[in-house]
């Protein structure tokens, strides 16, 4: 039997390798994917050669070595069942579904602590939405968002929609997002926007005054576009916080600093989910986030983001997909069966 995995060779470029599947170490279980997740935002990065080829692919995940050169395998949403175990594991692991932050492949092996059970009332495909919503649980902390406070969110893929979801459980006084294409603005209002605006009819910080009472406390640019920045900021009020989630890349973004922010004390920030912030870190770790961002799973309803579902050997027609039709695609899955 042999393992399928993915591989990005060039920009635009992906191949399905196939090599023995492996057995586990002592310490390590196998896992065969039923599905996994691919990230729009980074794996675009990736697919079109705009990732800085030097940049460690993650300095917190063991399944992600080396650099972001070509070639490489990527990817941090597998969901699959536990198939055998190495001889210092407990048998207790066999046959439990998992959740791994691991690459796009058909059979992996990794040690128990790794891997995140998933509860027996998550179905897999809405699992393989957990490190999307782990990333919008980290904007929301990182963001601390008050007791009627005017919000902003430019940018609703899958990111942006569940930080849109949080958000709206909050009593915040206005929460109005951005999105330039319709599909996205109808299911950012399933999810709890007041307002769900197209940031191309103009005057983005004029109408979001207009509709919210006034520029907003907390702006969240989650859109993967540079030239949103100062969108973000015009938008922002006075003493207002900007949390910059996006992942640019090489792509170079030019800032207009000398008008509103310099007088209106914006206080400009980034926000990843690798980390916690230090402020955070002694009440918050990674097992606490971890619980945290199950439980809000489990309450919301996910596959709606579900949009497109391929086979791992058609991941070209995947990519090519989230890159030509992004208007109709949000989530896509690869499957393994």
């Amino acid at each position: 039997m042999n393992a399928r995995r993915l591989r990005f060779t060039a920009p635009r470029t992906v191949a399905v390798r196939t090599e023995p599947v492996a057995d586990p170490d002592p310490d390590e279980v196998r896992v065969r994917t039923a599905v996994s997740a691919i990230s729009a935002g980074t794996e675009g990065l990736l697919y079109r050669g705009e990732a800085p080829s030097d940049l460690e692919a993650d300095a917190e995940l063991d399944a992600l070595d080396g650099d972001l050169s070509y070639p490489l395998s990527y990817g941090y949403a597998a969901v699959g069942t536990v198939t055998a175990v190495g001889d210092r594991v407990d048998d207790d692991w066999l046959d439990r579904r998992v959740f791994a932050y691991n690459p796009h492949e058909s059979h992996f092996c990794l040690p128990p602590e790794e891997l995140l059970p998933v509860p027996e009332t998550v179905e897999s495909r809405e699992a393989a939405l957990f490190a999307s919503l782990e990333t919008a649980v980290t904007f929301v902390l990182d963001g601390r968002p008050l007791l009627g406070e005017r919000v902003a969110v430019f940018g609703q893929g899958v990111v942006g929609l569940l930080t849109t979801a949080l958000l709206a459980r909050f009593p915040l006084e206005n929460l109005v997002v951005f999105d330039r294409y319709e599909r996205r603005r109808e299911l950012a209002a399933t999810f709890g926007a007041d307002r769900a605006l197209d940031p191309d009819a103009g005057e983005v910080a004029e109408r979001f005054a207009a509709v919210a009472g006034g520029r907003a406390d907390l702006t969240y640019e989650l859109s993967g576009n540079p030239d949103a920045l100062d969108d973000a900021i015009s938008t922002t009020g006075f003493d207002g916080r900007v949390l910059v989630g996006s992942w640019y890349g090489t792509k170079p973004a030019t800032v207009d600093l000398g008008g509103r922010f310099h007088r209106n004390r914006i206080d400009v920030r980034s926000s990843q989910v690798s980390t916690i912030a230090p402020d955070l870190s002694g009440r918050w770790d990674r097992d606490r986030r971890h619980e945290t961002t199950w439980d809000r799973l489990r309450e919301l309803e996910l596959g709606r983001l579900v949009s497109h579902e391929f086979p791992l050997e058609d991941a070209t027609a995947a990519y090519e997909r989230l890159e030509n039709r992004p208007e109709s695609t949000i989530q896509v899955l690869l499957t393994y069966e």
